[in-house]
C-alpha cells in the first residue's frame, strides 16, 4: 500500500470517531501545554532577575556594613544584616586611591522623607552621595546637572531628582532651579535623572532624591548616621574581567583598615552583582527545570491514553484488518497505519497544546507585567516530542495489529 493511502486510513479512523480521538489527544494537549507555559514563566523570571540586578550597575560590588552587635555581661545580641555603623568616608577614599581597576567609588548614606514644593507634597526616598554615584550605578542626567565635588563636600543644599518626584510635584513645569523642602530643609533642584522605569521587584526606580552626602547625612538622615558613617559603598570595576579581584582587594583592604585578625569575622560585606546574577539565573533555571519535569508528566499520561485507546481500537477493529490483509495488505502495512494514527492523535495533541501554552504564557504576561518569554525552540520541541510520544506508546497497538492472523481475524465478531 502506498504511503499517501496508509495516511488517508489512519486520517479517516480518526475522523470516524471524533470525541474519542479528541479526548485521546486531551493528556498530550495538556502536557505541551503545560511544558510551553512553565519553560516560557521561568526564562520570564530569568529576564526579570537579569534586567533587575543589571538595573543596580554594570561590574558593579557592594560594601555594605556587617550585622551590629550589642549587649554585655559576657554575650552579644547580633542586629539585622547592614545594620552595624562601620563603612566611613575614609574607607571610600582609600578603595579609590589604593584597589586598583576601581574607575568609580561612590559612598551612600540613605532615608525616607516628605517632599512639599509649590502646595504639593510628595514622600519618597532620598540618598546622600557623591558625584561618582551616577558613573557607579550608570545613571545619567536628562535635564540639568549633577553637583560637583566642592557642592558634596561643603553639604550644599542641593539635589538631583528623579522623573516621579518631578512629575508628582511640579506636573508637567520645568522644576529646575525650583526650592523642594526636604522635612523642612529647603533645597534647589538643580537635575533630573533620566528615566529607568521600574525595577524586576516592581520598585520605581524613578522615585528618588539624591543630595550631596554631607548635607543628606548632617540635615536629613541625622542620628541613623553618627560621624561620616556611610550605609553602603558601591565600588565599579574597569570590566567584567577584574570583578572577582577587585572584590578581593576591597576586602583585604576594609580588614586592614577595621584592623580585623586574621581568623575574626569581618565588620562588612561585599556582593558582587555578576556573582549573584549567576546564582540567581542558576535557581531559576533549577526551579524552571522542576516545573517543566513536573509537566511533563502529563505526556507520559497522554502517551498511555494513546495506548490504552490503541489497543481498543485493535479490537474492535479486528475484522476490518483481517480483510485488508485478505485483500493483499502486508503486516508492514497494517503496522504503518495504526502507528501513523497514533503519531497524528499526538502530533494534533501537540499543536494545540502548543498554541494554548503560547496564549497562556502571554496572558500571564500581561496580567502580571511579566516579561513574555517564549524560547524560539518550543515549537519543534514540542511538536517533536508528540510525534516521539505517539510513536513510542502507538508501537505495542499497532505490533498487535500487525500480528493478527488474518483467518481469526476475520471469524472475530
Amino acid at each position: 500500500m502506498r504511503a499517501v493511502e496508509l495516511l488517508r486510513f489512519a486520517t479517516g479512523a480518526i475522523i470516524a470517531h471524533p470525541m474519542r480521538s479528541a479526548l485521546t489527544s486531551l493528556g498530550v494537549v495538556i502536557g505541551v501545554a503545560a511544558v510551553v507555559m512553565m519553560t516560557s514563566i521561568g526564562l520570564g523570571a530569568q529576564q526579570r532577575v537579569t534586567s533587575t540586578i543589571a538595573g543596580l550597575g554594570s561590574n558593579l560590588i557592594i560594601v555594605s556594613p556587617g550585622a551590629a552587635r550589642a549587649g554585655g555581661g559576657g554575650g552579644f545580641v547580633m542586629g539585622a544584616a547592614g545594620s552595624g555603623q562601620t563603612l566611613r568616608d575614609s574607607d571610600a577614599e582609600a578603595i579609590a586611591k589604593q584597589v586598583e581597576g576601581v574607575v568609580a567609588v561612590a559612598p551612600v548614606v540613605r532615608g525616607q522623607a516628605q517632599l512639599a514644593a509649590d502646595g504639593a507634597n510628595w514622600n519618597t526616598r532620598i540618598e546622600g552621595v557623591t558625584e561618582d554615584y551616577l558613573d557607579a550605578r550608570d545613571l545619567s542626567i536628562a535635564t540639568g546637572r549633577m553637583f560637583d565635588d566642592r557642592e558634596a563636600r561643603q553639604g550644599r543644599k542641593v539635589v538631583v531628582i528623579g522623573q516621579t518626584v518631578a512629575r508628582e510635584l511640579w506636573g508637567d513645569l520645568d522644576p529646575l532651579g525650583r526650592r523642594v523642602r526636604v522635612r523642612g530643609v529647603p533645597f534647589e533642584v538643580i537635575g533630573v535623572l533620566t528615566s529607568k522605569g521600574q525595577s524586576g521587584f516592581g520598585q520605581d526606580q524613578d522615585d528618588i532624591v539624591l543630595g550631596p552626602l554631607e548635607a543628606v547625612r548632617s540635615r536629613i538622615v541625622g542620628r541613623r548616621a553618627r560621624g561620616d558613617t556611610v550605609q553602603t559603598i558601591y565600588v565599579k570595576a574597569a570590566d567584567g574581567d577584574s570583578l572577582d579581584r577587585v572584590q578581593e582587594d576591597t576586602s583585604t583592604l576594609l580588614r586592614e583598615l577595621h584592623r580585623i585578625r586574621p581568623g575574626d569575622d569581618d565588620d562588612f560585606q561585599t556582593q558582587n552583582m555578576a556573582s549573584i546574577l549567576q546564582a540567581s539565573q542558576a535557581a531559576v533555571s533549577t526551579f524552571t527545570t522542576l516545573l517543566a519535569a513536573v509537566a511533563a508528566v502529563s505526556l507520559v499520561v497522554g502517551g498511555v491514553g494513546i495506548m490504552n485507546i490503541m489497543l481498543v481500537a485493535v479490537t474492535e477493529r479486528t475484522r476490518e484488518i483481517g480483510l485488508r490483509m485478505a485483500l493483499g495488505a502486508r503486516r508492514s502495512d497494517i503496522l504503518v497505519q495504526f502507528a501513523l494514527e497514533a503519531i497524528t492523535l499526538s502530533l494534533v495533541g501537540g499543536l494545540i497544546g502548543l498554541l494554548i501554552g503560547v496564549g497562556g504564557a502571554t496572558a500571564i504576561a500581561r496580567l502580571g507585567s511579566w516579561p513574555a518569554a517564549i524560547p524560539a525552540w518550543a515549537g519543534p520541541v514540542a511538536l517533536g516530542f508528540s510525534t516521539l510520544v505517539g510513536l513510542v506508546f502507538g508501537a505495542y497497538p499497532s505490533w498487535r495489529a500487525a500480528r493478527l492472523d488474518p483467518i481469526e481475524a476475520l471469524r472475530r465478531e
